[in-house]
């Protein structure tokens, strides 16, 4: 049965940028949610019980009609979370370094250019959803957005290394309708090592 990860910083850790009562709420309701109800999804099928997340959320297509949904809506949630939490941190911010601000400088021309881009496509997502920068199966880095609680995985040619939930729970008691706001302030809490980490497990 699939379990709530660790958090790894208290819930206070990332303000001002984000408030306490928004990560407790956001990581002890909203992720645990979509944590139970993957495992209710999955009570009848024993066999999936044993597939990894990634395994659930590129093989949509293979699943029972009956909980497909629940499962890219839950498993989409619970991997979804599980990456935004870690490319977090206490005073993170600034800038990337290694060798995706070597990726990110080539493929967007700047740092600034990028978080431009990036920026511009977290704040169209219509509604709930998160914005996202991928490699893609070329190496190269894409900036994307997915609706709801999809993720660039299961469209089986991305893998992403940083994502942003824009879903209003993620900010609203603290930035009600600002999502631009709240957007600008994230970027002072980004974790460029896992970031890091994250690029490196894609590419070698």
């Amino acid at each position: 049965m699939f379990k709530l990860p660790q958090l790894p910083y208290a819930f206070d850790a990332l303000e001002p940028y984000i408030d306490t009562m928004t990560m407790e709420i956001h990581y002890t309701k909203h992720h645990q949610g979509y944590v139970n109800n993957l495992n209710k999804a999955l009570e009848a099928y024993p066999a999936l019980q044993q597939k990894s997340l990634h395994e659930l959320l590129t093989g949509l297509d293979a699943l029972p009609a009956d909980i497909r949904t629940a499962v890219r809506n839950n498993a989409g949630g619970d991997a979804n979370h599980s990456m935004f939490w870690t490319i977090m941190q206490k005073n993170g911010g600034g800038q990337p370094k290694g060798q995706v601000a070597q990726q990110i400088n080539k493929t967007f021309g700047s740092f600034e250019a990028m978080q431009e881009q990036f920026n511009n496509t977290a704040k169209t997502v219509f509604g709930s959803g998160w914005a996202w920068l991928s490699v893609g199966k070329d190496g190269k880095l894409v900036i994307s957005s997915t609706p709801n609680q999809d993720t660039p995985v299961s469209a089986g040619n991305m893998s992403p290394i940083l994502g942003l939930d824009v879903w209003e729970h993620a900010y609203y008691l603290k930035y009600q309708n600002k999502r631009p706001d709240y957007i600008n302030s994230w970027w002072h809490v980004i974790n460029w090592d896992q970031v890091e980490e994250n690029y490196r497990t894609v590419i070698e």
